[in-house]
């Protein structure tokens, strides 16, 4: 023990292991439980502007996640991303960083308070970075793909940046469709009926989707941390569009958007679709890939096809030509 003095908190806690974290959420990204205990208005406030939409959807163990505001000046850079074993990282600097167990899906986290006054980018780099990195770990594999549906049976729309798969999901909304995601589909990988989960309260266009949408006119384009431009559009606020969590996939359709070219639908196999929705997947470990691409590649059971296209009703159009018992 010191002599002649009172230990002070940091010389009884180093680590920082006990700090009051008295403030605690409960929030449910893509329908699972997130437990969150943090010392700062702000994180819950981040989370809640993440997932405040979501309902409970799945009875499983939750992630549980300690968020900890230090005092500091010092403004988060892109950080880096790191595993080692069942060990996640996420490290801007001395005062922003994060880490998971995916084993047991706990995790902690620091921010300075300057980065918190940029809850986007906390958002974006850390909170949902950390979050669905663990979610992937047990319950989801995700795609980087589009989703809409007709009577509960989903068409998935996959394609690289460009390939109008935001725009598209909109249009059959538009016309009738129900919106499921815009832009991440995730596979449920404890079901076996193709069942995926997406993200249907908000979609987001490139800075000129007014031109092609007028509702979307009141919606400014600003720059998401990534650095493109983007309108992003609460859902809600478009009573017109009907939306959903989840769906089984009916149809597998890629996109091949190309100028001048009238819409049509052209079947291929299931290697080139699977090969496709694989893209862009993070490498966890090769016993968690198999898992992932057991579980993806099982999509292709579906109807594939090949949508090439340049009008968008056009597309939309022959979408709905797709047989009944394809979807």
């Amino acid at each position: 023990m010191q002599m002649g003095g009172v230990l002070t908190i940091a010389q009884l806690d180093p680590f920082l292991r006990d700090l009051d974290l008295s403030l605690e959420g409960l929030f449910y990204p893509l329908g699972f439980p997130l437990r969150l205990a943090t010392n700062s208005q702000e994180v819950l406030a981040a989370a809640a502007e993440s997932w405040g939409a979501y309902a409970p959807e799945f009875d499983v163990q939750p992630v549980s996640l300690r968020v900890v505001r230090e005092p500091g000046e010092e403004q988060a850079i892109e950080p880096s991303y790191r595993q080692q074993g069942s060990l996640f990282s996420i490290v801007s600097d001395r005062s922003n960083f994060a880490v998971m167990d995916f084993q047991t899906l706990t995790g902690f986290a620091f921010a300075s308070q300057n980065t918190l006054r940029d809850p986007a980018c906390w958002r974006w780099f850390f909170l949902e970075a950390l979050v669905y990195s663990a979610l992937e770990q047990r319950y989801i594999a995700a795609m980087h793909t589009a989703c809409v549906a007709r009577d509960g049976v989903g068409v998935l729309l996959c394609g690289p940046s460009g390939a109008g798969k935001s725009t598209l999901a909109f249009a059959c909304a538009r016309a009738g469709w129900t919106f499921v995601s815009d832009e991440a589909v995730h596979v449920l990988l404890n079901e076996r009926d193709r069942s995926v989960v997406g993200k249907p309260h908000q979609a987001r266009f490139r800075e000129d989707a007014a031109r092609r949408f007028p509702e979307l006119q009141p919606y400014p384009a600003h720059k998401r941390p990534n650095g493109k431009l983007t309108v992003e559009v609460p859902l809600h606020e478009i009573p017109q569009i009907r939306t959903a969590l989840r769906c089984r996939v009916g149809t597998v359709v890629l996109l091949d958007r190309r100028p001048g070219q009238t819409a049509r639908l052209v079947s291929i196999s299931p290697q080139d679709a699977g090969d496709a929705l694989m893209r862009e997947k993070p490498f966890y470990g090769p016993e968690l890939w198999a898992r992932h691409e057991h579980a993806i590649r099982g999509l292709t059971e579906a109807p594939v096809y090949r949508l090439e296209y340049d009008d968008l009703e056009q597309a939309v159009q022959l979408l709905c030509t797709l047989p009944r018992n394809a979807m």
